[in-house]
């Protein structure tokens, strides 16, 4: 097999590992193998282990600074319809670490409800699960999904809850989705 993507850890690096979730640095002069780049995340295999690297450390890995907050521009004031549109697409450049398909795609997303909290404001509640149940890293995907739909204009309060019912299936992936995994 080619090892492609293979890059030397320049610097110490901050990271969480898969599918843990508990932090811990990759020291400097390790080996490292890119699996994933998305979403503002980069996914790395190190020593037999995957690690998910923050976009803004990188330069670690010799690449260049990747900012994960997608910038928005809406014509006009925002309304609930534009919010709401913006939120599924926000939630589209999230991605399971492990899995090169968004959130959306993958069917983690149950709800995404945009509601009004004044005339200029609105706020976002999105119900998701996970792949499996216990998975570490459902607190750093919801997190990353709070933090980006936090970006878009006009809203000032998200929540995100992590759901378990209905469970998660591999039915749930939507038709793109599974043609990008190869699932049809």
């Amino acid at each position: 097999m080619a090892r492609r993507n293979v890059v030397t850890v320049n610097r110490d690096c901050p990271a969480v590992s898969i599918p843990y979730g508990e932090p811990v640095t990759i020291q400097e002069g390790c080996t490292a193998q890119i699996t994933q780049q998305l979403g503002g995340t980069i996914t790395v295999y190190v020593d037999g282990s995957l690690y998910r690297v923050e976009g803004q450390d990188a330069d670690a890995l010799g690449l260049d600074p990747i900012h994960s907050s997608p910038a928005f521009e809406m014509e006009g004031p925002a309304d609930k319809e534009s919010v709401e549109e913006a939120a599924w697409s926000v939630l589209a450049t999230c991605y399971d670490p492990e899995i090169p398909i968004d959130i959306v795609k993958l069917g983690l997303v149950y709800k995404c409800e945009v509601s009004p909290l004044d005339e200029n404001s609105f706020r976002i509640d999105v119900d998701m699960t996970l792949t499996a149940p216990g998975c570490g890293m459902g607190t750093f995907i919801a997190d990353e999904a709070r933090a980006k739909l936090l970006a878009i204009p006009g809203v000032a309060e998200v929540h995100v809850d992590l759901v378990w019912d209905p469970p998660w299936s591999r039915e749930m992936i939507s038709e793109e989705g599974r043609l990008e995994l190869g699932l049809v």
